[in-house]
Order: C-alpha cells, then sequence, then structure tokens
C-alpha cells in the first residue's frame, strides 16, 4: 500500500489549519486527482478545504501517466479504499465525501466505514446488491469484462469509446478537448471487481448501507449516462434509502458521464453543494448558479422516481 504521498500530506495539513470542513474528492477509473481542479476551486470559495486524495501510486500529471500507463494497472477498490480511509484518518475534523464514477462506489465504501459528514456519489460504480447491468454499461465496458487478461492491465479507451461511455451529450469539439485533457489508463481489475460485484461472493466491490453511522447521502446521476445509466444509481438509491440517515437522488437531465468535467461541471457541483451545506457548518460562504438548476435537478424522472426537492429529508 502507498504511504500518503507529500502532495497529499500537503493538502491535509493546509485542511487542518484552515479549521473549514474538509471535502474529500475521490476520482474514478480514467482520471486522475487533477480532473477535480475546477471543483477545488469552487469549494475553497465557498469556504471548504478541498482535498484530492491519490489512487495508490498515481503520476502526478497526465504526461506521466501516458509514458508510463502500467503504473495504473493493479490497484483494488479496497486499496484505494484502504489509502483514503488514512488520508481521511489525518484530518481534524470528519470530511464531506464525493466521488465519480468508480470515486462515486468508493465514496460509499467509505460512508459505510463511518467516515463522512455527509457524502455525494456522482454516477456511483456497481457494488453488490446492485443488480442492473444495462446494455449501454456492456457497451461501455464489455470488451474489457469478457478479456480474462483484464485484471492484469492498464486499460484505455479509443477517443470512439469515450465518446460513447464519456462524451454522449457533447459535441465532438468538447469530447475530444477532454479526452486530450483528462483521460488516462485505468485500473483493470477494479473495472472487474464492479463488473463481477454479483457473481463473486468475496468481491471488494461492496458497501455497508445498513451502518447508522453512515450519514446523509445523495446520488448524483446524469440522465443520459451510457457507463453508469439511470437503473444503477436508482438501484443504489434503493438500497441506501433503507439507513436511518438522509438518503436522496437527484437525475440531471440530458448530462453524461463526464459530467463532473465538462463546460456544465458547476450545475453539479452546485448540486453536491446544495446538499452539503444542509449538514455542515453554517458559517460558510454562500454561491449559486443560474436558475436553470433548479428546474434541471427537478426533471426528468419518471412516474413514482425520486428526485430531490420533492422527496427531500424523506428517507431516514
Amino acid at each position: 500500500m502507498a504511504s500518503i504521498s507529500e502532495r497529499e500530506s500537503r493538502e491535509i495539513e493546509a485542511a487542518n489549519a484552515s479549521g473549514n470542513t474538509p471535502v474529500v474528492l475521490i476520482h474514478g477509473l480514467w482520471l486522475l486527482p487533477s480532473s477535480w481542479a475546477n471543483w477545488v476551486a469552487f469549494f475553497e470559495q465557498v469556504g471548504y478545504a478541498p482535498l484530492t486524495p491519490d489512487w495508490p501510486d498515481d503520476p502526478e500529471s497526465i504526461e506521466a501517466a501516458r509514458a508510463e500507463p502500467e503504473v495504473l494497472a493493479g490497484k483494488t477498490l479496497k486499496q484505494v479504499a484502504d489509502h483514503t480511509t488514512d488520508v481521511i484518518k489525518a484530518l481534524d475534523r470528519k470530511p464531506v465525501i464525493m466521488g465519480h464514477s468508480t470515486g462515486g462506489l468508493l465514496a460509499q465504501m467509505l460512508a459505510g466505514r463511518g467516515l463522512a459528514a455527509a457524502t455525494v456519489a456522482i454516477d456511483p460504480g456497481i457494488f453488490r446488491g446492485v443488480l442492473p447491468l444495462p446494455a449501454a454499461t456492456l457497451r461501455s465496458a464489455g470488451r474489457f469484462l469478457i478479456n480474462p487478461r483484464t485484471r492484469g492491465r492498464a486499460l484505455t479507451l479509443t477517443f470512439d469509446e469515450f465518446t460513447y461511455s464519456w462524451a454522449n451529450e457533447l459535441d465532438e469539439e468538447e469530447a475530444k478537448e477532454l479526452y486530450d485533457r483528462y483521460h488516462v489508463a485505468g485500473s483493470g481489475i477494479s473495472l472487474v471487481q464492479m463488473g463481477n460485484a454479483n457473481l463473486n461472493p468475496r468481491t471488494e466491490a461492496k458497501v455497508d448501507t445498513k451502518n447508522p453511522d453512515r450519514g446523509p447521502l445523495l446520488i448524483i446521476e446524469g440522465e443520459k449516462d451510457h457507463t453508469v445509466p439511470w437503473a444503477i444509481a436508482n438501484a443504489a438509491y434503493k438500497r441506501q434509502r433503507r439507513n436511518p440517515g438522509v438518503t436522496e437522488i437527484v437525475k440531471l437531465p440530458n448530462r453524461g458521464h463526464s459530467l463532473t468535467i465538462d463546460h456544465g461541471w458547476r450545475e453539479v457541483a452546485q448540486t453536491a453543494l446544495d446538499f452539503v451545506q444542509r449538514f455542515t457548518s453554517s458559517d460558510h460562504k454562500t454561491t449559486s448558479v443560474p436558475k436553470a438548476r433548479d428546474a434541471s435537478a427537478n426533471s426528468g424522472l419518471a412516474s413514482g422516481e425520486s428526485v430531490a426537492g420533492t422527496e427531500r429529508g424523506s428517507a431516514r
């Protein structure tokens, strides 16, 4: 297990010195911590102390990650969760935990360990008990899941694969910009652990959804996400809402899996902020995005599905 890096140590020291509520931002497959740069500036501006932990051995730059992609192979979900736990335990205050994709699964794993003041899981990966495996997900990851060599490899998406699985709601110019700026290889074993979560009883892709110390949880889902379609996020929500803590879900219309890094990232960050401000210190500054955010967070749901603002606080 990798030790806490110098960069992570600096972020921990800064968070502790600030006295503000920490926000731990966990990236998923095919990204690095630097993909949260906009979010870091956003949460600093409103009075939180953001941190962006590595997956163990994450290279320091996109260039380094592309030069030696094999460094990103072999990282299991438990290794990443345990490393992030070490970072969290070095903090003076219980943090808010946020994660995207596999990071959204990891955020729920850590909340299930009782480590979160509040949790936001964005387009979260599959864990044991989340049964849907939609066709779009299989198209996004199927070629990796059927290959027995995937477990030991660092996996890279082609631009066409990235466009389908991440950037399907963007124009080609923005899709290419995001691919060139952010995309790196990802750990094959972590992908397999999620894909086989309901087949392997010893899978690491599991979440303690019943822990009464889990704290409040919000799931944010992009309506048009091909990698983690609504069926997966909603199934996770239905399992999580059995917890005595507040459990909510928001569907953002016409958003794909790139929603944390594309031109609409601020809407997602604002949705997360609105939630966590209800459960963390009240002395933070406030900020907002255009009113359109309210409409987008409360539309696109079929009858009987939950949305923040209509059922908020009902799952306690």
